[in-house]
């Protein structure tokens, strides 16, 4: 299996990239193709130990889709860049999937034109796995639909669910809550209202509105919400675990005692840090399109990437996009119009 890989992605590229590209190649029995400016990722593997040169291949490209720059325009106007290269790839079928921790509006832009969408399937999103005492939620849409209709939650719901079985846990039939103000069937929006009733009639197991208390429960296997919501609840979720991090770090190593717990306590916050590290779960699955795209963090680290390319590569070989077909046609006939 080949994964391409966009080198130029994220805050800390190439040299996180290559790193855990290297150490996924290692780790996984994967081959890479690097996709960006070859110069630079030659600097970075010369100084990488066993560096599996007879499987990692480079495509280069001297275009760049910086951070910032706006979606639709870094598309239509560099269609040389790493981002839009290493997509093409997948289209061309050289590659069995995508990687990049780069511009997130302009992952989803350049996969939704470049790729298409799957058949029955409007609009992509993606999903995000948390931490819970009983595993791991998802919850999805986390930006890439940000004013989404009632039937494109129908559609992430189905989405999430086969991607939830292929690469997150074993569940036959997740549990499927909708993101809502409260538990009750007449709380929310209209929007919210039309949504429940359409996943109330859809051949899964639906168990109602969901409070955002019940991300970190583990009581709900699958979270549905639109990309607005879904963004905000991602990166305050980033930011509490950081703060927990900060402050864990700061009192237990203030004086004597502190230090001497933390030694006892050793193995035990390192397993709390495991659980709240989002470079565990490596990349968010863009689903939807019609191919595999994993976007992974813009601050990820080696081990981020790498963990990413072992999260790509499961996907494709679970074959989750023909499951989501199936789901999608499963339901076409008595929810879809």
């Amino acid at each position: 299996m080949r994964i391409a890989v966009d080198a130029m992605g994220g805050d800390y590229a190439p040299d996180v990239v290559v790193q855990g590209a290297a150490a996924a190649v290692h780790a996984y029995d994967v081959d890479i193709t690097l996709v960006g400016r070859s110069q630079a990722i030659e600097k970075v593997a010369s100084k990488i130990k066993n560096y599996p040169r007879e499987r990692i291949k480079v495509v280069h490209t001297e275009t760049v889709v910086a951070m910032d720059d706006s979606p639709i325009v870094s598309v239509r106007s560099k269609k040389d860049s790493s981002m839009s290269v290493g997509i093409n790839l997948v289209k061309s079928k050289e590659a069995d999937a995508f990687v990049s921790a780069g511009n997130t509006g302009a992952l989803v832009c350049a996969a939704t034109l470049n790729l298409g969408m799957l058949s029955g399937i409007e609009r992509p999103a993606i999903g995000v796995a948390f931490p819970t005492p009983k595993g791991v939620s998802m919850v999805m849409d986390v930006g890439a639909n940000i004013d989404p209709k009632p039937i494109h939650l129908l559609q992430d719901a189905i989405m999430a669910e086969a991607y939830y079985k292929a690469v997150l846990g074993n569940d036959e039939k997740p549990s499927i809550g909708l993101l809502n103000v409260g538990e009750e069937v007449t709380k929310g929006t209209d929007f919210i209202k039309e949504t429940f009733q359409l996943l109330s009639k859809a051949p899964i197991r639906f168990i109602g509105n969901t409070e955002g208390k019940e991300i970190f429960s583990g009581n709900c296997n699958i979270i549905v919400c639109d990309g607005y919501v879904g963004n905000v609840a991602l990166k305050v979720t980033e930011s509490v675990a950081e703060m927990l991090n900060d402050v864990l770090r700061r009192e237990i190593l203030r004086g004597f005692l502190g230090k001497l717990g933390t030694l006892l306590l050793l193995r035990n916050l390192r397993r709390f840090k495991k659980e709240l590290d989002y470079s565990e779960y490596g990349g968010a699955p863009l689903l939807g399109v019609n191919g595999t795209v994993l976007k992974g963090h813009g601050r990820s680290s080696s081990k981020a990437i790498k963990n990413a390319i072992r999260a790509a590569k499961k996907e494709v070989e679970r074959n989750v996009n023909q499951k989501i077909i199936e789901g999608i046609q499963a339901v076409e006939s008595s929810i879809i119009p």
